[in-house]
């Protein structure tokens, strides 16, 4: 396969999350409703009824378009693409793909070659069509159209993508972005973010693009990876045998891992795309043009951003701070739980020590376990004050490590406040001088050998000594005093 070169284009369609649908009132729930619900004269595509644009969707589109460093067109308008399917009651889609209202960008994106700089083509917006029920084991299909006129983004790439895991790292990214602006929960398993993607191969130094075939169905990055791999193995195998890749829409098959052939792939022309009648023109001048201004204003600290800060600020490494902020509720709760910290706040170095246990606390236990119970951070049962306070006792030397660790297990699974679980279960760490100094005295007494091995340069020795006090009291002494101890009397 390395004769030839992967080109991959990605086409990202996600839903808004407003309140309302694109051209009418409806509520913008597809999932709650029971089916139908959410329904009215104009999403139902009634004869005579006039779509309204929702103004929302339309500041959340320019709002994506300038986080990616996008241009807003001076004017654009909404079309219809003509096309007749069960689950689009008009028998046309309003979009404006041909006359988009963002055009350009790009995003950066850190993959195992270094940065990626993925170029935007453009952004369009339209009204997202039902869905079909397929009943099982039987002859008919059912109709819910409570999804038809939902707000849908559609990010389309240039061709820069060369790889499986650059597509999904690619669109990773995306949804990070996404979630950062509050514009779209961007769940691939749950529907509210889809991906197609076009994949052609050409020969090693070729400028001309080969023949490419767009896989839809794709739902979860896994799968992303898995159907361009799948789909740049057929093509090659095909290429290889001296035959053509046809041009055609495939869709992914998961459970027989593979691309099935769906229809051959429609031209622009196939839709007959005229400019809405019932809508005018949209400009970024005059009496209903969008405050730009304003919709700068929402720009939040995006991913990239608050990872360079996290980096400086507190000492993280890149790929540190790169995993918190890469999903907004982690990072969240990690600043959340640096606010408790108050007294450190005005010591630079001491907020940096702060934030570096956090983080590994956070990356090592927390998101390790959230991951093998398959839930999100959000769903966690720690509050950040607890997981602050279990930090100041670790740090104030009331608790060693490894007793923090059956702590915060504890607390992940119950919720309780890391010192009722250290009072029930009698976990105070031994700091008492006194009382420290006689067990190691005890254990020094008990195992001369290691002694005789310590002075005479064995310095494993010691830490077995250090092991015999900590499994005496029960994993409970003072690790530091244990050892300064140690070596005092070993002298």
């Amino acid at each position: 396969m390395n004769k030839y070169e992967v080109v991959i284009g990605l086409e990202i369609h996600a839903q808004l999350k407003t309140v309302s649908k694109m051209f009418c009132t409806c509520n913008n729930d597809s999932v709650e409703a029971g089916p139908n619900k959410n329904t009215c004269s104009v999403c139902l595509g009634m004869p005579g009824m006039l779509p309204v644009p929702n103004k929302k969707a339309i500041e959340w589109t320019y709002l994506l378009g300038l986080a990616l460093g996008g241009k807003i067109a001076e004017r654009w308008n909404f079309e219809r693409k003509n096309y007749f399917y069960p689950d689009l009651p008009k028998a046309y889609q309003i979009t404006s793909a041909t006359c988009p209202p963002v055009i350009g960008g790009s995003l950066k994106v850190v993959t195992g070659t270094g940065e990626q700089e993925i170029r935007i083509h453009h952004i369009h917006l339209e009204e997202d069509a039902g869905k079909l029920v397929h009943v099982s084991g039987g002859k008919y299909s059912l109709v819910d159209l409570n999804r038809a006129g939902t707000p849908l983004m559609e990010i389309v790439t240039e061709p820069d993508l060369r790889s499986p895991k650059e597509a999904s790292i690619f669109l990773q990214n995306l949804r990070a972005i996404l979630r950062y602006l509050g514009i779209s929960d961007a769940n691939m398993e749950q529907g509210n973010m889809r991906c197609d993607a076009n994949i052609s191969l050409r020969p090693v130094g070729q400028k001309e693009y080969g023949t490419r075939a767009e896989i839809k169905n794709i739902n979860s990055f896994k799968m992303v990876e898995k159907a361009i791999e799948f789909e740049i193995n057929r093509q090659g195998e095909l290429l290889d045998a001296g035959e053509t890749v046809k041009q055609e829409t495939r869709g992914w098959d998961d459970n027989q891992g593979k691309t099935l052939p769906q229809r051959s792939k429609e031209e622009a022309n196939d839709y007959r795309y005229f400019p809405e009648p019932d809508l005018p023109p949209i400009s970024k001048v005059g009496k209903n043009a969008i405050d730009l201004e304003m919709v700068k204003s929402w720009l939040p600290e995006l991913p990239k951003e608050k990872a360079t800060r996290f980096e400086s600020e507190y000492g993280l490494t890149v790929q540190e701070a790169e995993t918190i902020t890469g999903d907004l509720d982690t990072a969240r709760y990690f600043e959340q739980i640096l606010e408790e910290f108050e007294e450190a706040a005005s010591d630079t170095e001491i907020m940096k020590a702060k934030a570096k246990r956090v983080s590994n606390w956070l990356l090592s236990e927390l998101i390790a376990k959230l991951n093998v119970d398959g839930v999100t951070i959000s769903e966690t049962k720690i509050s950040h004050t607890d997981f602050a306070a279990l930090i100041e006792l670790i740090d104030g030397g009331e608790i060693s490590g490894k007793i923090a660790k059956e702590v915060f297990a504890e607390m992940f699974a119950n919720g309780k406040k890391p010192g009722e679980i250290i009072k029930d279960r009698g976990l105070v760490q031994i700091s008492d001088m006194g009382a420290l100094e006689s067990i190691v005295t005890e254990v020094i007494v008990a195992n001369e050998k290691s002694v005789s091995d310590f002075r005479e340069g064995n310095q494993r020795a010691l830490g077995f000594l250090v092991g015999q006090i900590m499994a005496k009291t029960q994993g409970q002494a003072n690790p530091k005093m244990v050892n300064e101890i140690l070596k005092e009397k070993l002298k």
